[in-house]
């Protein structure tokens, strides 16, 4: 597991320079410091991990799409043949 280094007391001061009061920047700090401590970092997603899943989805989406494009074609195709045949009958 990989840990995240949290600076409690920068995260304090930096709340209580932007106008937070003591008490509220102290109870967000350990707040924010609980949540780092529980969640497992090595479970996230990396850009890498994103961009082979949107890849694989990609791929995924072409195979369930192409019968639906040559049934387009066949069915555009067979429209084509019925208007030539009933408007240029010989």
């Amino acid at each position: 597991m990989t840990a995240i280094t949290f600076d409690t007391l920068k995260y304090v001061k930096t709340l209580k320079s932007a106008g937070f009061e003591e008490r509220q920047a102290e109870a967000m700090a350990e707040v924010q410091k609980e949540i780092l401590a529980t969640n497992n970092i090595d479970d996230l997603v990396t850009k890498e991990d994103m961009a082979r899943s949107l890849k694989e989805l990609k791929l995924e989406m072409a195979a369930e799409i192409a019968p639906l494009k040559w049934g387009m074609a066949v069915t555009v195709a067979g429209i084509i043949a019925i208007i030539l045949k009933t408007f240029f009958v010989h």
